[in-house]
């Protein structure tokens, strides 16, 4: 069968879909498609593997509803319409498991470098800054037994939890829709409530997924409800945090720093404040980018086609109830 990819990804995905005997078009222009493009490239093939970018909604699924099955080149899938592929039953296949430890990796470094202003420093150098040594300059802030707030203690967290707990014996909040009993005791974590998350953590980790009750939630009143020497990192997506309101509140001091992997809009503008913020460090949405991992993720979303090809159920289907109707 047809199948196409809607970015350039490790070979390893692409040469499992050819062994199956399937035809595989990648798309190989270095920008993102247009929904109109990939629309009408969808509609000449069985099968999708998009990226998260890609915004496949209900007018994308209706217009490429003959498609067998779409596989998400990301753990995450807010960008696809999961009711609407439901109703038309189309599997819609993602990559979980295989980046935690890549991006538990990045949201304990941004800790790190916020915490020591390490970005801002590295520019100082840049611009000649680097003079001599003053015993009341650069001070950041010690992490050892400090408490870690996790919101969204899922795979990611976890690994975020275990890094902390192990390096820093930091102490361990979480906030869940549920309780998640195995950590707790293997981290020792305690279950809280958001504001208590909010007012006890002195390094909170966004780890939760985007949807209605987590869109905007650390907002103006969040952060006036954090300490004031609080460490906001979001890895998950930039939408979980009001841009405007972080930075009104590392400019009025309301909390000493942040780190972020995901922003609002994505590419972040250059005249961004937060990229001249000391006690700021800002990266380029990088949390799965490893060699392993990406090549992890190809495998799982080639395996994912290749099993809803077939026509039957996979492990990493975000709509199982299909095979069930």
């Amino acid at each position: 069968m047809k199948i196409f990819i809607s970015r350039d990804i490790p070979i390893l995905g692409i040469e499992l879909l050819r062994k199956e005997g399937h035809d595989v078009t990648v798309y190989q222009v270095d920008r993102p498609l247009t929904q109109p493009e990939l629309m009408e490239n969808a509609k000449q093939h069985d099968a999708l593997l998009c990226m998260f970018s890609d915004k496949i909604d209900k007018v994308f699924l209706n217009e490429c509803k003959h498609l067998k099955v779409i596989s998400q080149y990301a753990v995450g899938y807010d960008n696809i319409d999961i009711a609407e592929a439901t109703r038309l039953r189309i599997p819609v296949g993602y990559t979980p498991d295989v980046l935690s430890e890549a991006t538990a990796d990045v949201a304990f470094l941004l800790m790190l470098a916020a915490s020591r202003k390490a970005f801002h420093l590295h520019k100082t150098i840049a611009r000649g800054e680097w003079t001599f040594f003053r015993p009341k300059a650069n001070l950041g802030i010690e992490l050892k037994c400090k408490t870690l707030g996790i919101f969204g203690l899922g795979r990611i967290g976890v690994e975020m939890a275990k890094r902390c707990k192990g390096a820093y014996q930091m102490n361990i909040l979480y906030c869940n829709r549920s309780r998640n009993p195995a950590a707790e005791e293997l981290l020792l974590a305690h279950k809280v409530e958001f504001n208590e998350l909010l007012e006890q953590s002195d390094v909170l980790s966004v780890h939760c997924s985007l949807n209605e009750a987590t869109k905007g939630i650390f907002n103006k009143n969040a952060f006036h409800n954090m300490k004031r020497t609080a460490i906001f990192i979001n890895t998950a997506r930039g939408l979980v945090h009001n841009e405007k309101d972080l930075i009104d509140a590392l400019n009025e001091r309301v909390i000493w720093g942040a780190g972020l992997d995901v922003t609002d809009p994505e590419p972040m503008k250059t005249t961004n404040p937060l990229l001249s913020m000391e006690n700021v460090a800002v990266l380029p949405h990088i949390g799965s980018s490893t060699i392993e991992t990406r090549n992890a993720m190809a495998r799982l979303s080639a395996e994912n086609i290749i099993h809803g090809l077939r026509g039957v159920r996979f492990p990493n289907v975000v709509n199982p109830e299909i095979y069930s109707c």
